[in-house]
């Protein structure tokens, strides 16, 4: 294991901007390493090498000339790709959309591009979001970068990878259901799922609408606050997006959380969960319980509910939001037949447009929405969901800033680990689903590794928090990572 203190995107933006290392400087080291090591990882969709290039040297212009800049000014970035962009494609890694042009940018990558980052590339992701190992990408499979027969976390597995493998020192990805928290923890680096309508919408290919949240990926606490303080905020062409202050998470990370107190919940310690995140739980524990955090017990009693609650709430608004992609509005179109009808047309553009993962969540979801299926499925999925958010709202009445579960019952899987048994792969996210559909904010950070000789394996912890209350539970995680140092660790690529 290598190890790096000064890949961050706050001391990338402060060598920048004293001068001592130009933006092209930096963009094109990232550009080269992301070329040298995309034949091993598969990171992303899409690389924007003229484009990069162009954006450091404006960068470099406006600091010759004195002018202010960003707080990111030429800190190379990474973007999922469900998230538009007007230059580049917009995939979703999907045949469905292999070569849509969005005419527009997504809230969260203008506000980046305003910040002064610049903007790599695009990373592979499960098909729209789809998954949790990014093996489900038309474009193939992304790699871990600590062991490359394993899988990154899914679905934001290409922004994971890229950040992990010190390519970029932030990514965005997406969350809907882990999709964050799980590869964070599968690549040692933090991942934040702001609260639902803290981040603006606007721009991401919808999954599951009242799921789906924009996040950033980072290799310190810090670099996460930084990126989540310039892309939070009230968005008028999202309807969802909180019109809250401007957010100060950077300035207040350094801070200790006074008299803090963290639940632990009696389900995190689950016997399907692997030994290894078993131990870093109890060491997190004994990490916090040094540093003078009062450790409570509470109980999730709907832990166990929430991955069936979640595929049929996620499905449910899958099946909807994906009508649009029907080969005459959006996506590919298949050829027809002379005599055949708009009906087939329909039919065989998103069979051949869909993967096989896709086409699974979208036939669950119409099929719980039914006529007949309806008030048995979706409707108790919504009756499950109110009694989630409940469970978290009795624990932080008892007084926790934030409540400490694992991100991932286990470390990476092989390639190929789950991919006979959808229910397995489902139930990685066991730990994660909870937080969306209770729109709360959580954060991954690396709680350790694995004793296992065939491979050094991170494992992650996240800490969930009240709504809107990221500022705790960010000063939390950088309490933690202050403490044991383990993010400091990289993967030898």
């Amino acid at each position: 294991m290598s190890t790096d203190r000064t890949f961050t995107a706050t001391h990338t933006r402060n060598e920048i901007a004293a001068r001592r290392v130009s933006a092209l400087e930096t963009v094109s080291a990232a550009l080269a390493r992301a070329d040298a090591l995309e034949p091993k990882l598969h990171a992303f969709t899409q690389l924007f090498h003229e484009h990069a290039t162009a954006q450091a040297r404006a960068i470099d212009a406006r600091l010759a000339r004195g002018e202010a800049v960003g707080p990111l000014a030429g800190v190379p970035v990474a973007l999922k790709d469900n998230l538009c962009l007007s230059h580049g494609q917009t995939t979703c890694a999907s045949k469905m959309l292999e070569n849509y042009r969005s005419p527009f940018d997504a809230t969260a990558a203008l506000k980046l591009s305003n910040a002064g980052a610049i903007i790599i590339g695009k990373t592979n992701l499960d098909e729209f979001a789809m998954g949790s190992s990014t093996e489900h990408s038309f474009f193939g499979p992304t790699s871990n970068p600590w062991d490359l027969s394993r899988v990154p976390g899914g679905s934001s597995g290409g922004s994971a990878a890229a950040v992990a493998a010190r390519v970029t020192p932030i990514a965005l990805g997406s969350d809907t259901g882990g999709s964050i928290r799980q590869p964070a923890g599968f690549c040692n680096i933090v991942g934040v799922k702001p609260t639902y309508g803290r981040v603006s919408r606007y721009g991401l290919v919808a999954f599951a609408s009242s799921l789906d949240q924009i996040g950033p990926f980072a290799t310190t606490v810090a670099d996460a606050a930084l990126t989540l303080d310039v892309i939070c905020g009230h968005d008028p062409c999202d309807s969802t997006s909180s019109d809250l202050p401007a957010t100060t998470f950077f300035t207040e990370v350094e801070t200790l959380v006074e008299d803090a107190t963290i639940g632990v919940s009696r389900e995190a310690f689950s016997s399907a969960n692997h030994p290894a995140v078993t131990k870093a739980l109890h060491d997190a524990i004994n990490v916090y319980t040094k540093l003078g955090v009062r450790i409570i017990e509470i109980d999730l009693p709907m832990t166990d509910y929430g991955i069936a609650a979640y595929y049929i709430v996620a499905t449910a608004e899958a099946a909807s939001n994906l009508a649009r992609f029907d080969g005459v509005r959006y996506g590919h179109r298949a050829a027809l037949a002379p005599n055949e009808t708009l009906h087939d047309l329909y039919c065989r553009s998103r069979a051949e447009g869909f993967g096989p993962e896709v086409q699974r969540r979208i036939m669950l979801g119409t099929h719980v929405l039914s006529s007949g299926y309806f008030d048995a499925y979706y409707n108790t999925a919504l009756k499950v969901r109110r009694k989630i958010k409940g469970d978290y709202d009795a624990a932080f009445r008892q007084g926790c800033h934030a409540v400490l579960m694992p991100s991932s019952p286990s470390p990476a899987f092989k390639r190929g680990g789950h991919s006979g048994d959808p229910l397995a792969m489902y139930l990685e996210d066991v730990y994660t689903v909870a937080v969306n559909l209770a729109g709360l904010p959580a954060v991954t950070f690396p709680g350790g590794f694995t004793e296992d000789p065939e491979a050094t394996l991170p494992v992650g912890v996240q800490l969930v928090g009240q709504p809107f209350e990221e500022s705790w539970m960010l000063r939390l995680a950088r309490m933690f990572e202050r403490e044991t140092q383990f993010g400091t660790r990289a993967p030898k690529v």
